[in-house]
């Protein structure tokens, strides 16, 4: 049965039209199991599900300062202020707060 986790996979995979191989590496999950999520047949826990309340806290705060369109990208892509590292591959393990900070300053150019 579902969660609510299983229920912001289908909320971060809509806002930010991130794909299954996305949302999964993101989290550390397969992408049938992330495909699995998006069909409410099982629902992510422990690390997993950490992760996708990180990476759903991030693409919230995407949708407020980027088009939704290009978050996946945005995520996807090396980024410059992050050592040229994925933002994807850092949520992935486990530093969100490094781009969150990057978020940051998307949000309020100047105050970070």
């Amino acid at each position: 049965m579902a969660t609510a986790f299983a229920e912001e996979v289908v909320r971060i995979h809509e806002v930010a039209r991130l794909s299954d191989a996305q949302i999964g590496r993101a989290v550390g999950a397969a992408p049938s199991t992330v495909r699995d999520w998006f069909a409410r047949r099982t629902s992510p826990s422990g690390k997993r599900a950490e992760r996708v309340a990180e990476l759903a806290e991030i693409v919230d705060r995407l949708a407020r300062v980027i088009e939704p369109d290009y978050i996946s990208v945005w995520l996807s892509r090396p980024i410059e202020a992050l050592d040229d590292q994925k933002p994807l591959e850092l949520i992935a393990r486990g530093r969100a707060r490094t781009v969150a900070r990057v978020v940051s300053e998307l949000e309020s150019p100047g105050a970070v």
